[in-house]
């Protein structure tokens, strides 16, 4: 059911040519900056920037950028069949959106918000700089439910434990759900100009190649419209890697090619528990938004508490390659890494798995972890990435308990109980007995030397007792006077 559309800018607002700035929102439906610049504008010209602050640091083979290339294209074209036309610039946002929008005599920014403190640090910097110019900027919440204080618990305060927050959310989006920004019926406001061409990967100096998820609106439509199939079985079948159970639409919520309002409408309306569990995942990232942008120092590689800011972990660079490479001799961490190298996509369930392995297993910093998914992950969003490291590493807000170790191979035999999973990204396994597959050094001496799989570099038992000594000294000394 739609939503009551509002409008959230004076109703006397009105701008001759305003600049709306595309950033994590790759779509033209239900887009709260589109909107609002439409609705408040004669003239609206769209841009998109390659942001060279951004993509300056990234791997020239980074995935990220092939698969935002095709959502950016995805977009012009689209624009190009509503009327309009997407402009495309590369370079610093303080400089080149002010001088853009001063050179089209714009009147007015419209975008939607960032979280991320070096986001919201690079909006006022822009914001200054049209200021200057006598340029207005408006900025809008988009890509998250609720925002920043929105859900506060009854002491005024920003909540610390899920639980108490999804209450108290859920409650909000059935007394006060946000509106869905309806644009196709403001699309005759669109600037008609001409598209600029869409810079080659190249050009931007990175590798050219295909992304292994569908991209742009379409590609979001696609699988949307696949999941909403098999929604209902969600909840029983997400924790396993082999089963199409998951939605596969986090690569699409992190470029914003699909509304998260829409998501959260379709689960909300439905109510059975694979739609309820859904949402509840779309909760959690707000959650961690929420988190990021009451603690930015989060951003800066702190612990959310304090008194696991320094774990006394050994951080051996081997061991941690080895983690890296799909090399432990764990066979479902391996292949969830390896899947990771190769799609850059990880299936939930096993996020938690190779993090606590690396984390409680290798006893190497999650900080080194969390960086390695930020540079490999399709879907990578600083808050979520941050939130579920801190989670496994019980360093974060409402993280399991320190003594709370996933065992790899329980893991493994519950989740991945046939090797299917394991066996499609460690082909070296394949002939693996069901038997042996989740723990392959068990086997017989004469069929272990015919397959060429590392040993365990680690033995879980006694990696074990060594974190629970590293948590239980740390918990000692952060107690002691």
């Amino acid at each position: 059911m739609l939503l009551q559309e509002k409008r959230l800018l004076n109703a006397q607002a009105t701008y001759d040519d305003s600049l709306c700035w595309f950033r994590r929102d790759l779509r033209l439906d239900d887009h709260a900056a589109l909107y609002h610049a439409l609705e408040q504008s004669r003239r609206v010209h769209c841009i998109f920037l390659f942001d060279s602050e951004i993509l300056d640091p990234l791997a020239r083979s980074d995935k990220r950028v092939a698969f935002l290339w095709q959502c950016v294209r995805a977009l012009s074209e689209k624009l190009q069949e509503s009327g309009g036309a997407l402009q495309i610039l590369h370079g610093r946002a303080p400089v080149e959106i002010p001088r853009f929008a001063h050179g089209i005599g714009a009147q007015a920014v419209f975008c939607n918000r960032d979280y991320d403190p070096a986001a919201i640090e690079r909006d006022a910097a822009v914001a200054l700089e049209l200021k200057e110019k006598g340029i207005a900027f408006h900025d809008f919440k988009d890509q998250v439910i609720f925002e920043r204080n929105e859900i506060l618990a009854k002491t005024g305060r920003p909540y610390t434990v899920f639980t108490a927050y999804k209450n108290a959310w859920l409650a909000k989006l059935e007394k006060s759900p946000p509106p869905i920004y309806l644009t196709g019926k403001h699309l005759s406001s669109l600037a008609p100009c001409a598209p600029s061409p869409v810079p080659s990967l190249e050009s931007l100096g990175f590798e050219s190649s295909q992304p292994d998820f569908p991209a742009g609106m379409s590609g979001a439509e696609a699988l949307f419209s696949d999941f909403l199939e098999r929604m209902e079985n969600y909840h029983a079948l997400r924790d396993f890697p082999a089963a199409e159970g998951t939605s596969r639409l986090s690569p699409h919520l992190r470029f914003g090619t699909l509304s998260t309002r829409r998501m959260a409408f379709a689960a909300h309306h439905r109510k059975g528990p694979g739609a309820q569990a859904f949402l509840s995942e779309l909760v959690w990232r707000d959650f961690y938004q929420m988190i990021l942008y009451h603690h930015p120092q989060l951003a800066a590689g702190r612990a959310y508490k304090p008194e696991f800011e320094h774990l006394a972990f050994e951080n051996d660079p081997a061991k941690f390659n080895a983690w890296r490479e799909g090399k432990t001799g764990y066979p479902l961490v391996d292949a969830a890494m390896r899947q990771l190298d190769l799609t850059g996509y990880m299936h939930n369930r096993l996020r938690m798995v190779t993090a606590s392995f690396l984390v409680k297993d290798l006893h190497v910093d999650w900080r080194w972890g969390e960086r390695h998914f930020a540079d490999k992950l399709l879907d990578f969003d600083f808050a979520s990435n941050n939130g579920g490291w801190q989670w496994v590493a019980s360093t974060g807000s409402d993280s399991q308990p320190w003594f709370r170790i996933f065992n790899p191979v329980t893991q493994s035999r519950r989740f991945d109980p046939k090797g299917a999973f394991i066996r499609r990204h460690l082909p070296e396994l394949s002939a693996c007995p069901d038997k042996w597959i989740h723990a392959p050094w068990l086997m017989p001496e004469e069929a272990r030397s015919k397959i060429d799989y590392p040993e365990p570099i680690v033995d879980h038992a006694i990696a074990r007792r060594k974190t629970l000594e590293i948590y239980k000294l740390n918990d000692e000394i952060s107690a002691s006077p």
